[in-house]
């Protein structure tokens, strides 16, 4: 199995926030971003895996920008790192300004996504080789990630995750 770049997997989502998907403000609901970023993210593990995926974890959601009604929204998701049968998707979510077109970000979320084949039993995926500084970013600090996720769900000794106790050496 052959390694892969990130941006084989990358995927893009771009729509408009319509006013039945919006809260008593005016602004996008939560849970609909919530959903257009785990689509984007299945999209982009199933292009890296080229299997079938399922949602494993939402690992991390930042809500940092309101989406106001009639936004343009664009989620972008790629593969920050692939491990056994799992694979770790960072995904940003992007607001145009209606006037001058600029895109600021409004969100971003870590996704944990595992192939399956058939019967639902986890399959191997292929490594990821980083290629900019923003991956290389994202793909040492998944590990971490994972470590971290393992010690809180019981999974991982904490005497164990080296990685993460490497950041305090």
């Amino acid at each position: 199995m052959s390694p892969k770049s990130p941006k084989e997997s990358l995927t893009i989502l771009t729509d408009m926030v319509l006013p039945g998907e919006t809260n008593p403000l005016n602004n996008l609901f939560g849970g609909e971003i919530l959903a257009r970023m785990d689509r984007a993210c299945s999209i982009a593990a199933r292009r890296h895996s080229r299997r079938i995926v399922v949602t494993a974890s939402v690992n991390h959601v930042a809500f940092t920008k309101a989406v106001p009604v009639g936004s343009v929204v664009t989620v972008e998701a790629k593969v920050s790192r692939a491990f056994k049968s799992s694979m770790e998707v960072y995904v940003d979510v992007w607001i145009e300004d209606r006037e001058s077109g600029e895109r600021s970000r409004a969100n971003e979320g870590i996704y944990t996504f595992v192939a399956v084949d058939e019967t639902g039993s986890p399959v191997p995926v292929p490594a990821i080789i980083p290629e900019t500084a923003l991956e290389k970013e994202r793909f040492d600090g998944a590990l971490r990630r994972k470590q971290l996720s393992l010690i809180l769900s019981g999974k991982m000794n904490p005497d164990d995750a080296t990685e993460l106790k490497a950041l305090f050496s």
